[in-house]
C-alpha cells in the first residue's frame, strides 16, 4: 500500500497552523513529527505556520525546528530533506494579530496550489486555549478546517462545559479533535486487536476471571519548561483525565460494532458513564522533594506531583474490580503498563512448599512504550522430581517481528488521523465532560499531599491503597532478551 493512500495519510496537501510553536511540546515531538511525516512521504505535501508569543521571525523559527531536529529526532536527519522541510516553515508572531496570520495562512494556501486542506493545532496550556481559538476566527480561518486541542481539556466540570461550548461557536464536533498522545501508540491500539480479535480472552474479560487491573505510568522526568503549566494542572489533570481514563475506557471498553468512530466512541462513553465518582479516600497525592525550588514553581506550592487512585466501573461486566491508577514525576523508572491480575483457583490440589501462589496471580501485561510488549504469566512446573512450581511466562515484542520500523510514533499517527477526518483514537465533549464530573469528589476535597523522594516510587501509603494486592512495579523479573535464552 502506497504511504500516501487514504488509509495511512491524507489525499490532499495541508496547511498547519501550529499554535504553541516554539514551546516544549512543539520541539521534542510535534515539529520532529511533522518532519519525518513530510520526508516520508505520508503527507502529500504541506505548509507550516508556526504561531507563538516569542517574537522572532521565520528564520529563526527555522532555526528552532533544525535544533530540535538534531536534539530530539530519532533518526539520522538528512540534510537534502531538512532542506526541502525548512522551505515550507513560515512563523507567526502572535502580537502580529489575526490579519498577519490570515496572509500568511492564505500565501501558504496559494503556495501550495491546488486543494489543500487546513489543520490547526493548538499547542497550549488551558488558559490560553479559548484565546487561541478567538485569535483563529478572528482571522477568518475557522471554516473548512479541522482543529486538534492539547490536554487537558478544561481543568474541571466547568472549565471543560465552556471550553465546549464556545468551540462549538466557532467549530462543529466533527471538526474538532482532543488528543490523547497515548491512544495513538501501537500498544494502545493492540488492546482492541487482542481482545476483539481473538476468541481465547474474549470470555475471560470480566469480573468472573479478573481479580483487579492496574495502570502505572511512572515517570522519571520533572517538569522541564513546563513549570508554568503544570502548576496549573498537576499530574491528575495532566495524566489521568486526559491519558490514564482513556487507556482504562480502550481496556474495558463493550465490542463496538464496528471498527469506525462512533461505535468506539460510544463504548468508551459507556464506560465513563458506568465510572463511579472517585472516592478522596482511596487517592494517594504526593509531591516530590525539591518541586517547590524549581524555577516558576510557588514555593508554597499544593500541586501533586504524583497520584495514584482506585476506581470502580458500576456495569455487569467489572462491578466489584478495582482498578489502580498510578502516575507521578522523578519516579524510579520510566515505563507505561496495564496489567491485568486474574483470579487465583478456588482451591489448591498441590502439596505445601510446591510454590503455587507464592508469586501472586497469574497476570497479562501490556508495554504501552513504542516499542510494544505483550507478557502473559503462569505458573508451570519446574523440571525434575516432585511438584515444584515456578512462575514462567509467555511474551511478544514488537522489535521480534522485524516491523519495529514502520510503527509511527503516536503524535504522528494522531496528527495524520486527524488530517484524515478520522476521530477514532480521540476523545468526544460528552466523554471529557462525564470524567470530569467523576473526578469531582476529589477536587472539591483532595487529600493532603505528601513528599516523597525523587528517584522512589512514591509516597508510602501507596501500598495500603493498594492491599492486599500489590503494585507489579518495580517488575520481579525483566522482559526477556530476545536476544538471549533466559527469562
Amino acid at each position: 500500500m502506497a504511504r500516501n493512500s487514504p488509509r495511512v495519510g491524507p489525499r490532499n496537501p495541508q496547511v498547519v497552523v501550529l499554535v504553541g510553536a516554539t514551546g516544549d511540546l512543539s520541539r521534542r515531538k510535534l515539529l520532529t513529527g511533522l518532519f519525518h511525516l513530510c520526508s516520508a512521504g505520508f503527507i502529500p505535501d504541506c505548509r507550516i505556520v508556526g504561531v507563538s508569543l516569542d517574537e522572532i521571525d521565520a528564520d529563526a523559527f527555522r532555526g528552532l525546528a533544525r535544533e530540535a531536529l538534531g536534539k530530539f529526532y530519532p533518526r539520522p536527519v538528512d540534510e537534502a530533506a531538512w532542506s526541502e522541510f525548512a522551505r515550507r516553515l513560515d512563523y507567526v508572531p502572535m502580537a502580529a494579530g489575526a490579519d498577519a496570520l490570515r496572509q500568511a495562512v492564505h500565501a501558504a494556501e496559494r503556495d501550495l496550489g491546488g486543494e489543500s486542506r487546513r489543520i490547526h493545532y493548538l499547542s497550549v496550556p488551558p488558559s490560553a486555549a479559548l484565546p487561541a481559538v478567538r485569535l483563529l476566527a478572528e482571522a477568518e480561518l475557522t471554516k473548512s478546517c479541522r482543529i486538534i486541542m492539547e490536554k487537558p481539556f478544561g481543568v474541571d466540570v466547568e472549565s471543560a462545559v465552556l471550553l465546549n461550548s464556545q468551540l462549538h461557536e466557532h467549530f462543529t464536533e466533527e471538526q474538532i479533535f482532543r488528543i490523547d498522545h497515548f491512544l495513538g501508540k501501537e500498544a494502545a491500539q493492540n488492546i482492541l486487536a487482542f481482545r476483539f480479535a481473538n476468541g481465547l480472552f474474549e470470555p475471560i474479560w470480566n469480573r468472573n476471571f479478573i481479580d483487579h487491573v492496574q495502570i502505572d505510568v511512572p515517570e522519571t522526568l520533572g517538569l522541564a519548561m513546563r513549570a508554568g503549566f503544570y502548576e496549573q494542572t498537576g499530574a491528575f489533570r495532566d495524566m489521568v483525565v486526559t491519558h490514564l481514563f482513556q487507556i482504562l475506557a480502550f481496556m474495558a471498553m463493550e465490542p463496538p460494532t464496528a471498527l469506525e468512530p462512533k461505535p468506539i466512541s460510544e463504548e468508551k462513553n459507556k464506560v465513563f458513564r458506568s465510572m463511579v465518582p472517585l472516592d478522596p479516600r482511596h487517592v494517594v497525592r504526593g509531591q516530590y522533594v525539591g518541586y517547590r525550588d524549581e524555577e516558576g514553581v510557588d514555593p508554597d506550592s499544593d500541586t501533586e506531583t504524583f497520584i495514584a487512585l482506585r476506581c470502580g466501573i458500576d456495569n455487569w461486566r467489572w462491578a466489584g474490580v478495582p482498578f489502580f491508577l498510578r502516575t507521578g514525576k522523578r519516579l524510579a523508572q520510566g515505563q507505561r503498563i496495564i496489567s491485568i491480575a486474574f483470579r487465583e483457583p478456588p482451591k489448591s490440589m498441590f502439596p505445601p512448599g510446591s510454590g503455587v501462589g507464592v508469586q501472586g496471580p497469574d497476570h497479562l501485561t501490556f508495554d504501552l512504550a513504542d516499542s510494544s510488549k505483550m507478557s502473559l504469566s503462569f505458573y508451570g512446573k519446574r523440571p525434575g522430581p516432585g511438584m515444584r512450581l515456578d512462575k514462567v511466562s509467555m511474551q511478544f515484542a514488537m522489535h521480534e517481528t522485524g516491523l519495529i520500523g514502520d510503527v509511527l510514533e503516536a503524535y504522528e499517527r494522531l496528527i495524520l488521523d486527524a488530517m484524515r477526518g478520522d476521530h477514532t483514537l480521540f476523545t468526544t465533549a460528552e466523554g471529557i465532560e462525564r470524567l470530569w464530573q467523576v473526578a469531582v469528589p476529589l477536587l472539591e476535597s483532595p487529600p493532603p499531599v505528601r513528599l516523597y523522594e525523587q528517584g522512589s516510587w512514591g509516597p508510602k501509603n501507596i501500598h495500603q491503597l493498594i492491599a492486599p494486592h500489590a503494585w507489579r512495579l518495580p517488575f520481579e523479573r525483566a522482559w526477556r532478551d530476545p536476544n538471549n535464552n533466559g527469562a
